[in-house]
């Protein structure tokens, strides 16, 4: 069972994500907070599997919020809900621990199916945020293009972002591409040392943006 702590500030969204969650057989909601503080303190007393949160709430946001859980409780995974509103929020979320951005307003199925990617150790980011995302960097940050970045990747490591872009775990890689999970294990290491990124959803974010997230 994935154990889920949700914090929004509007009990009408925590409803409805909430009831959601619930059509998951696999998924149990064990706390719900109404700010990013709150979160933080139930997760401590919890210790859920995952941490949704909304990425607006008054006094700690969802961002702060996450970058404290990654510091403190690292078992507990954070999913972001966010909304198109939102930009202004993207260069720093990509820093502050999220493993995954999943837009309120999208298919409730890919809440349920963040939060089972995210428990798994895997990125997950909801196809439109995904774009969004990679607009907002493209106009924000003057770095080398992504098809260049990857070019000194290896094609075992292309293929292996490729898969961490589409939200693959660890165990879910190595059984595609038929390797045992401690390699790609390293694989992912490799990746993150030679693109220079801190996590998996930043590396998701650059193969998105260079094209190689297999159909």
């Amino acid at each position: 069972m994935i154990r889920v702590v949700l914090a929004d500030d509007e009990p009408v969204v925590r409803f409805g994500v909430q009831a959601v969650l619930a059509t998951a057989k696999d998924i149990e909601v064990v706390a719900e907070a109404e700010n990013g503080r709150e979160a933080v303190d139930l997760v401590a007393r919890h210790r859920p599997d995952v941490a949704v949160l909304d990425i607006r709430m008054p006094g700690l946001d969802g961002l702060d919020a996450a970058n404290r859980i990654r510091r403190h409780h690292p078992d507990t995974k954070t999913l972001v809900l966010t909304t198109f509103a939102d930009d202004a929020y993207i260069s720093r979320a990509l820093g502050e621990g999220a493993a995954g951005f999943v837009l309120k307003t999208g298919d409730p199925q890919e809440i349920i199916s963040g939060v089972r990617a995210v428990a798994s150790g895997a990125a997950y980011l909801s196809p439109l945020v995904a774009r969004r995302v990679v607009d907002q960097l493209a106009t924000t940050r003057p770095r080398q293009g992504a098809k260049q970045r990857i070019e000194v990747l290896t094609a075992r490591e292309r293929e292996v972002l490729g898969l961490v872009g589409a939200g693959l775990s660890n165990a879910e890689i190595a059984a595609r591409i038929h390797v045992v999970e401690g390699t790609v294990k390293v694989y992912v290491s490799t990746i993150f040392r030679q693109l220079g990124v801190r996590n998996r959803v930043q590396a998701a974010i650059i193969a998105h943006e260079s094209g190689i997230i297999p159909a």
